[in-house]
């Protein structure tokens, strides 16, 4: 069992790690305030390193910020890899994501998390493409297996649900969800989608 002293010194021979741990407290940071309020100060408090730490790995607050934003969007790259493994489990059933769905849009703190890259995304351009990776994959994923514009559609749904998860305490419960999803999967079943 390690100590907490053990532990830093264990960062302190450890560039890669002490980095991650930099990052890491910048991520969880971000989902809780938001990138405004991030600063090198409260990072470094965050992870529990000198405050020098964190200028030394990154040059600037807005690289922090990036590479914390970009963690996000590489958890949504997970959620895709899972997404897509479902599908493929039940033969292209589209209703697998009834409970994908619901089980993000009960997750506070991924709900959160995400907030954090969509509103990063829509402020400044370069973030642009991270914010969009969820949308953009779905799309590309569903597209196997129904026509475009029903991928589309499920996708617009998704991010309709997450914004309304993000704003009220209660998400939308399965019931809606399956409702809203059987009726969009009625329409435009040209490649395979089922009901």
């Amino acid at each position: 069992m390690t100590t907490p002293s053990s532990d830093q010194d264990k960062t302190k021979r450890d560039p890669q790690g002490r980095r991650d741990t930099i990052v890491k407290a910048a991520v969880e940071l971000l989902v809780k305030h938001g990138p405004s309020a991030i600063t090198h100060r409260k990072v470094a408090a965050r992870a529990e390193v000198p405050l020098g730490s964190t200028t030394y790995y990154f040059a600037s607050l807005e690289q922090l910020i990036e590479e914390a934003l970009g963690r996000l969007a590489d958890e949504i790259d997970q959620e895709l890899s899972n997404v897509k493994l479902a599908l493929a489990e039940s033969d292209g059933d589209l209703m697998i994501l009834v409970d994908i769905f619901h089980d993000y849009l009960h997750n506070r703190a991924q709900v959160q998390a995400d907030a954090a890259l969509y509103t990063a995304g829509a402020h400044r351009a370069e973030l642009h493409p991270l914010a969009l990776r969820w949308f953009d994959g779905l799309v590309g994923l569903l597209s196997g297996y129904t026509d475009r514009n029903t991928a589309l559609a499920i996708a617009v749904f998704s991010d309709g649900a997450f914004v309304h998860a993000m704003l009220h305490e209660q998400p939308l419960e399965a019931a809606m969800l399956r409702s809203t999803l059987a009726a969009m999967i009625g329409r435009g079943q040209d490649h395979g989608g089922r009901s």
